[in-house]
């Protein structure tokens, strides 16, 4: 039955935007990485502490699912931000240098500070969209694409198009400070509209699909996550995240260090190098994530998600092996970050929604919090075989084994069919 409600749900999204835009600062990871090595951290090092960020972040993403229909997700996102902002400033005040306390406070607190509240523009948001649950999710979650271009612009100047200088002027320890009190506060300002809509609510003149014993409706036969975990269809979908997360995860973490080597190879200097390999992540590669969730996220609403996945994963394969050809050049260096960045970004406009079609919306904040352990899983798989691999001079081999996961999970994504609640 519909009910009125005052709450204007435009709000969600204003407030969705917010949380994600602090919760992107683990994707401008990459920024700090050539000033951390030639602070004396190993490629390794630098990998490491974004591996432990993506592994707490997906970890911690289970509880929180499991918490919020006990604490509200108010509450956790007032946490998440919280959590989050004080691991920066820790980190800061530390010393950023200091490997251990930056891999604890920004690996370890920052990343689980990520998870508290990362599924709650996703979960609040779906229940304020029905009608649209694709477009909503891109939205909700565009700004963590988005909050990368942010953050890496205001820390460093970004190639020709110039850009901040807070690594220059403040320090990285200065600039962790910086942005733990931004994280906070944007945070706690969005987290103010994160609240669940009345039982029952629903937009005026919108009705969900009819189901019938013989077909039901995606998303209207809800499981519990115990129920989802005894199905075939998640440890398929689990999959099928995990390929894809590693080969743009451990993009992501290389995005800056193979880029500054293969153009320096073909005689680029190494000031011009690393302005262009920063350009392509800081500002291509960042912002086509972001554009890459909101326009997966509405194709998904029109052919469906289990086909936008097949599309997205087969081209991603492509694009992923042919970077270790293409990181060379500037133009195609742009060109295939732009690429890469904007199939990565549809990963997270489009497991949720599959998710919640697969498994119901009503316990999605819960259930997508087992499946983003896909990401904990490419968070550390991706990035450091790529920083291992670095290490021995053979960035390329990362890239194609890469590559070949994408396809495999045109495979398994291929396999997943609706399933039967007993």
């Amino acid at each position: 039955m519909e009910q009125k409600t005052t709450f204007n749900r435009g709000f969600v999204v204003l407030g969705a935007i917010l949380i994600q835009l602090a919760l992107g600062a683990i994707y401008a990871w990459s920024v700090y990485t050539k000033p951390l090595v030639e602070a004396g951290w190993t490629k390794t090092q630098t990998q490491l502490v974004f591996s432990a960020g993506l592994a707490l972040f997906a970890i911690v993403m289970v509880i929180a699912g499991r918490m919020m229909p006990k604490v509200g997700p108010q509450k956790l996102a007032f946490a998440s931000g919280i959590v989050l902002g004080l691991g920066y400033i820790l980190a800061g005040l530390f010393g950023a240098e200091n490997f251990t306390t930056t891999f604890i406070f920004v690996g370890i607190m920052g990343g689980a500070g990520i998870g508290l509240g990362y599924v709650v523009p996703i979960a609040v948001g779906m229940r304020w969209y029905p009608d649209k649950k694709g477009l909503i999710t891109g939205l909700a979650v565009a700004g963590f694409g988005f909050g990368a271009t942010i953050w890496m612009a205001l820390a460093d100047k970004l190639g020709n198009l110039g850009g901040g200088h807070f690594i220059e002027s403040f320090g990285i320890s200065g600039t962790f400070i910086i942005y733990g009190i931004a994280y906070l506060v944007l945070v706690v300002i969005g987290a103010m509209w994160m609240k669940f809509p009345a039982e029952g609510w629903k937009p005026a003149g919108w009705n969900p699909p009819v189901a019938t014993a013989a077909k039901p409706s995606a998303g209207q036969i809800d499981f519990t996550s115990s129920e989802m975990l005894r199905t075939p269809q998640f440890y398929l979908i689990l999959l099928t995240f995990a390929f894809g997360a590693s080969a743009g995860l451990m993009s992501i973490g290389l995005m800056k260090l193979w880029p500054m080597q293969a153009l320096t190879d073909n005689g680029v200097s190494q000031e011009a190098a690393s302005s262009m390999a920063t350009l392509a992540m800081a500002v291509f590669f960042a912002l086509f994530n972001g554009l890459g969730r909101i326009v997966w996220g509405m194709i998904s609403d029109k052919i469906g998600r289990k086909l936008s996945i097949i599309i997205m994963a087969a081209t991603q394969g492509i694009f992923v092996y042919l970077f270790q050809f293409m990181a060379g050049s500037e133009m195609t260096l742009y060109l295939f970050a732009i690429l890469i960045g904007f199939n990565f970004g549809g990963n997270f406009a489009l497991f949720p929604t599959m998710t919640a079609d697969t498994f119901g919306t009503k316990f999605v904040g819960q259930n997508y919090g087992w499946v983003f352990l896909a990401y904990a899983i490419g968070g550390i798989f991706g990035p450091i075989m790529g920083g291992k691999l670095g290490d021995m001079g053979n960035f390329p081999l990362a890239f194609t084994i890469c590559g070949i996961l994408c396809i495999l999970a045109v495979f398994t994504i291929s396999m997943v069919k609706p399933p039967v609640k007993k």
